[in-house]
């Protein structure tokens, strides 16, 4: 996710001086200098084992200090370019985001002398951005609702007479709920883009008493794990989490929908190279993506890092041979650069009726 250069530095280990800038104080107050690379991801265990597993490592290795920030503010992000103040180095962004933010001038285009994207999927790289990680939105059950049969399409997860129960979904565009609720209407994946709103829109109709929204991972969970939605398109990273924690939910992964997240580098950022070369070392670090992957449970975005994982978590990331046999499709995040407004004001009055 992101481009860092190189130079020598001490590295931070303050925990004060952590938390600051986790808070939103630290990073923002001082800014960039010639010691540092500021991280902003969008926050959580999901950031912390991401940090951990391979910004932390380079960092030690070449004395940089990092200083984190969160969550992730489109806003901010662009009030920061444009008023000439940037502290953002490194920012996880959604797909979309990255390319109209490329095409506005708010992002630094990825040096690929120095970030070698050829070893990463090239439908996922773009000029100012590239990915930092895969995941799958899926049919997510509660265990104790469904100890035996579950919906396994999403034709089944539409059927509230033989799967009773809420549903959940993101309240969100880009966040799966048009390509799932077409997939249940009978469209084929290869036939999905360019969505079809209208039809999709007529399918959520069908169950939207039963429909329930979630905002963020912890509420996804929540509405799993309690039962009032036993059936929820969920991230598939999040469930592995809870289930690992003991909650009664489990991921169904045919039909998912494959996801990602990038990184790009805020324009006028001040350690530019240093970000582009923490990008560079970051598309090679097999270990830092296996171990990233092990405690996040998203899947690397370097498939070379995927035969370092061992078998049972393997089992449970969405670019696993066998999980890929049963993807639906990936998600068209050039579709969505291109309507997402459109598509989201028309959500929104949607859910507002």
């Amino acid at each position: 996710m992101r481009q860092f250069n190189r130079t020598k530095i001490v590295a931070l280990t303050s925990a004060v001086a952590l938390s600051a800038a986790a808070c939103g104080g630290g990073s923002e107050s001082s800014g960039a200098d010639a010691e540092s690379l500021t991280v902003t991801m969008w926050g959580g265990g999901a950031q912390e084992a991401h940090v951990a597993s391979y910004v932390t490592p380079w960092a030690e290795e070449e004395g940089v200090e990092i200083r984190e920030d969160q969550p992730t503010d489109y806003a901010k992000l662009r009030a920061q370019v444009e008023s000439g103040n940037v502290s953002w180095g490194v920012v996880e962004v959604e797909p979309n985001f990255a390319v109209t933010a490329c095409e506005d001038g708010l992002l630094e285009p990825i040096d690929t002398d120095v970030v070698d994207t050829s070893v990463l999927d090239q439908e996922f790289v773009s000029e100012c951005a590239i990915p930092m990680l895969q995941y799958a939105f899926n049919i997510a059950y509660n265990t104790d609702a469904f100890p035996e049969d579950h919906p396994t399409t999403w034709e089944e997860f539409f059927d509230t007479e033989q799967f009773p129960g809420k549903r959940g979904f993101w309240k969100y565009a880009t966040g799966g709920i048009f390509e799932a609720a077409l997939l249940a209407d009978g469209v084929a994946p290869e036939n999905l883009y360019p969505l079809d709103i209208d039809r999709a829109f007529a399918k959520l109709d069908t169950i939207k008493d039963d429909l329930v929204f979630y905002d963020t991972g912890d509420q996804q969970v929540q509405l799993l794990a309690s039962g009032e939605a036993p059936l929820v398109q969920a991230w598939n990273g999040r469930i592995r989490q809870a289930a690992k924690a003991g909650e009664p939910v489990a991921n169904e992964y045919n039909q998912h929908l494959l996801s990602y997240d990038t990184f790009v580098i805020p324009k006028g950022y001040d350690n530019t190279e240093l970000a582009q070369q923490f990008l560079g070392h970051f598309v090679t670090d097999l270990e830092g993506q296996a171990e990233d992957a092990r405690t996040s449970g998203y899947a690397p975005v370097n498939d070379e890092a995927l035969e370092l994982i061992e078998p049972d978590v393997a089992s449970e990331l969405p670019t696993s041979p066998e999980n890929t046999e049963l993807r639906a499709t990936a998600i068209d995040y050039g579709y969505w650069a291109e309507n997402y407004d459109e598509v989201s004001e028309r959500f929104n009055q949607w859910l507002a009726q």
